[in-house]
C-alpha cells in the first residue's frame, strides 16, 4: 500500500501548528522537515500576518521590468523583422 500524498500546503500548516507548541523547538522542527531555519521562521511570519493564505507559494515574478523595452519600440522592431 502506497504512502498517501500530501500537499505543501498540509506540510506547511503542520509544520506552523506544531511550531505554535509552547514546548517546540523551531530549529528542531526545520531539521525534521528537512528545511533551514530562515526558512522555517518565514513561514511562521506569513502565517501569522496572513493565516493559511501567507502558507501559498508565492510568485517568483518580479514586480516590475526595469529593462524592459518601450512597447512602441517592440512593435517598430516587430514590423522590421517581418519586412525583412
Amino acid at each position: 500500500m502506497p504512502w498517501p500524498e500530501r500537499s505543501t500546503m498540509s506540510i506547511r500548516r503542520e509544520f506552523v501548528l506544531l511550531a505554535g507548541q509552547p514546548e517546540s523547538n523551531v530549529r528542531e522542527l526545520c531539521r525534521r522537515y528537512g528545511i533551514s531555519p530562515r526558512t522555517g521562521y518565514k513561514w511562521l511570519d506569513r502565517y501569522r500576518e496572513h493565516g493559511d493564505a501567507g502558507l501559498q507559494d508565492r510568485s517568483r515574478r518580479p514586480l516590475s521590468s526595469p529593462g524592459r523595452s518601450d512597447p512602441r519600440l517592440e512593435q517598430a522592431v516587430v514590423q522590421l523583422h517581418h519586412r525583412y
